[in-house]
């Protein structure tokens, strides 16, 4: 049944690589999008489960996580308003390797998997588009391997952080530390004395289920080389998407 455009918010949609597309390409692919809540902690898709649906986020944050056999998990990436969830429906992926998990609540545009791969075939400049934000998606995946493997839990959670307020509409982000210490791949323990040491520094506060950025340049003091340069990857690959 085709989408009711009359019901979506007039503001609709707010994904920065949708809003890339000229408005007549967009405009054309309209009547495939749907508006979608996200909530937080809400499995999207969950690893070897059919993809059915490409997410554009408006607000919030998508988790990219890896899911082990035994049950363990851990984050590879995140995608905001500035990207989606199409880095598999690209190759033409049917079964998603991956869990994609809501990590900031807030609101999504989906797109059935066969109208994504319609517009990939038939759209050169959507094509062209979602090309790019792979391009950029990998470069992130590679930055944070390296930066898990090289850098201390306090660079690492800093940086994590500032790429949160990035996608974020202000300065507090509903995040609990038991997702934090999943996300990161370390015990609870760590990551609480770890946002200690930066609440003491006058950084951030901590609240329940919530972290507050106080510090924004103190925070990228404490962060490592790996948030500014995964920054400017997505800025050359996105320049229409990456604004903040």
């Amino acid at each position: 049944m085709p989408l009711d455009l009359r019901n979506t918010p007039s503001d609709w949609p707010r994904n920065r690589l949708l809003l890339a597309l000229p408005a007549r390409i967009r405009g054309q692919i309209l009547s495939s999008l749907e508006p979608v809540p996200c909530v937080r902690e809400h499995v999207l898709t969950d690893a070897d489960s059919s993809l059915d649906h490409v997410y554009f986020p408006d607000s919030g944050v998508i988790s990219v996580v890896a899911v082990y056999p035994d049950g363990g998990i851990i984050e590879l990436a995140t995608i905001g308003r500035e990207g989606s969830t199409g880095f598999q429906a690209v190759f033409g992926a049917k079964v998603s390797s991956v869990r994609l998990l809501v990590q900031l609540p807030g609101t999504a545009t989906k797109m059935p998997r066969a109208a994504f791969a319609r517009a990939m075939e038939t759209v050169p400049v959507f094509r062209t588009l979602m090309f790019a934000h792979v391009h950029a998606f990998l470069e992130q995946v590679m930055i944070s391997a390296g930066c898990n493997g090289a850098h201390s839990l306090k660079q690492r959670l800093a940086r994590w952080l500032l790429m949160m307020r990035d996608r974020n509409d202000d300065d507090t982000l509903s995040i609990t530390q038991d997702l934090l210490a999943e996300m990161l791949g370390v015990q609870r323990p760590s990551i609480t004395n770890t946002i200690r040491a930066l609440e003491q520094a006058g950084h951030i506060a901590c609240g329940r289920r919530k972290v507050t950025i106080l510090d924004r340049d103190g925070l990228v003091g404490q962060s490592c080389e790996c948030y500014l340069l995964t920054r400017a990857r997505i800025a050359q690959h996105l320049p229409k998407t990456y604004t903040n």
